[in-house]
């Protein structure tokens, strides 16, 4: 039996590593030379702007001026128009794209252009992309980043899964290294999303904690990134009751992974992040079925912290950043956490668990307190799927934060706006008693909920300059949407990969 159990382990390994797969399945290739070979054309312009390149005949120019006119093009952001058979190009197809206005064309507007355009365009190599009409190189490339958002998929369980080839696309463009070193900067974040993507999609039964940290690990030492795993009988003796305590129910007992990536020589900034690889609640059971069948998405802030690291690895970015991933699985059996016990956390707290499915802000104390206790960081970020509450209050358009710093609170709303994954503030107190208990220290729940969660994880940063986000309802689109596919979206990373920079120059 053991025999078989062993191989049932490595099998559903092997299945996690996969998982992380190549999704650069386009192959953006800029250059200042114009590529008269394609069978599509596709020109950008924005609104009120002469759609007309100087290769193009007058009898060229007159068709299509005159096929615009004919559908009312007027530049309009994600405005599209077809050209069949246009007089005097070699291509079959020309698609003019609307960018809006100008001076309003930002990183987030052109990676919706890019991942509206990727539907139209065929799959293979004949596409022309001429970006001359935009005199911005960092567009260019967002919108080449839309595209690769878009593209990725998650079909490793499906038997009829086709195999996708590399499309390689052109791009005409006014200098092509300029462009090229922006794309690079957005190729390492699209990686990190696939990465987050990918451990979110990943059923409970098979992304369970040690896979997870196995796949993580995999994909992120090539990048110079150290990593460390803590196993369960390491996190035990570390005193990290409350992480320990959470996957007692479970066959796959507690993991803490930390990530650290030293671009500098700066104090580090910790990204802290709820890895819960599946909720069942507990023996406070989930008794929606809609609501426990998404519940490897409970492991998304893990996701998002691991994929921001690997970002900024990737981009070589002068930071000094740690993600640390308390992972857990959250089952039920005759040794699982019963309502009322209390267990004792890293720093000595000694919590009454309430509610067994108040588990993620459990796992983040001890997660938080490892951060700051062996990092010693100038600032903490935990981000999490953590409260039914936070969807109640802010629905799933804004993550809801937490802090009682304005510095970080105004870099994050930054850092929100400039990636669309904006934030609000909701208020830390006063509360007095919220997280009270007549039993232990404190307690794991409290009301209003949302405020309780992230008021129990401030007493474990501490003094040390900290943030929260709650990031309940955003991990999972249940269909395509914009620059994602359905699934785990990964969310957090671009978030917290643009925060991080701005914070540390900030605070430099």
């Amino acid at each position: 039996m053991k025999a078989m159990k062993v191989v049932a382990i490595l099998a559903a390994l092997m299945l996690s590593v996969q998982a992380f797969a190549s999704q650069f399945l386009i192959e953006h290739k800029f250059s200042e030379a114009a590529n008269n070979d394609s069978k599509v054309m596709v020109v950008f312009a924005a609104e009120d702007q002469t759609v007309a390149l100087e290769s193009w005949s007058s009898a060229t120019q007159t068709m299509v001026t005159t096929a615009l006119n004919a559908k009312e093009f007027a530049g309009k952001h994600g405005q599209m128009v077809e050209v069949l058979a246009p007089t005097g190009l070699t291509a079959e197809r020309l698609v003019v794209v609307g960018v809006g206005a100008a001076e309003a064309f930002n990183r987030v507007k052109a990676e919706q252009v890019g991942a509206k355009l990727l539907s139209s365009l065929p799959s293979d190599s004949a596409v022309v992309l001429n970006a001359s009409l935009i005199n911005d190189a960092a567009a260019v490339a967002a919108i080449a980043h839309g595209m690769d958002l878009k593209n990725y998929r998650f079909d490793r369980y499906k038997s009829d899964a086709k195999d996708r080839e590399t499309v390689a696309y052109h791009w005409q463009v006014a200098d092509d290294s300029e462009a090229q070193q922006h794309y690079a900067e957005f190729q390492a974040i699209a990686k990190g999303v696939f990465l987050s993507r990918d451990i979110i999609n990943l059923p409970g039964g098979d992304g369970y904690p040690q896979a997870i940290a196995e796949m993580a690990s995999k994909a992120l030492k090539p990048l110079g990134i150290k990593v460390t795993v803590l196993n369960p009988e390491q996190v035990r003796k570390a005193g990290m009751g409350a992480l320990y305590g959470v996957s007692k129910g479970s066959e796959h007992k507690a993991y803490l992974l930390a990530a650290h990536w030293e671009g500098s020589n700066d104090q580090p900034i910790a990204l802290v992040g709820k890895g819960n690889t599946f909720d069942t609640g507990g023996y406070n059971l989930k008794t929606s079925s809609s609501s426990i069948l998404r519940m490897q998405t409970d492991k998304a802030g893990g996701g998002a912290v691991l994929g921001a690291v690997m970002a900024l690895a990737g981009q070589k970015a002068p930071v000094n950043v740690v993600a640390v991933v308390p992972l857990s699985h959250n089952l039920i059996s005759g040794s699982a956490l019963l309502p009322g016990d209390v267990v004792t956390a890293g720093d000595g707290t000694k919590v009454e668990v309430a509610n067994t499915d108040a588990e993620g802000r459990l796992i983040l104390a001890d997660g938080i307190w490892y951060a700051r206790d062996k990092f010693k960081p100038r600032a903490i970020a935990d981000i999490a799927t953590l409260t039914g509450s936070k969807v109640g209050a802010l629905g799933t358009a804004y993550s809801a934060v937490f802090t009682e710093h304005d510095d970080l609170l105004a870099t994050m709303k930054q850092a929100g706006e400039a990636t669309d994954e904006l934030v609000w503030q909701l208020p830390l107190g006063p509360y007095p008693g919220i997280i009270s208990s007549t039993l232990a220290d404190i307690k794991n729940v409290g009301s209003p909920g949302a405020q309780a969660g992230a008021v129990f994880l401030q007493h474990f940063a501490k003094d040390t300059p900290w943030i929260h986000i709650d990031m309940a309802g955003n991990a999972y689109n249940a269909g395509a949407s914009g620059i994602h596919p359905a699934g785990g979206n990964g969310y957090g990373v671009r978030l917290l990969t643009e925060w991080v920079k701005l914070y540390s120059n900030q605070a430099n």
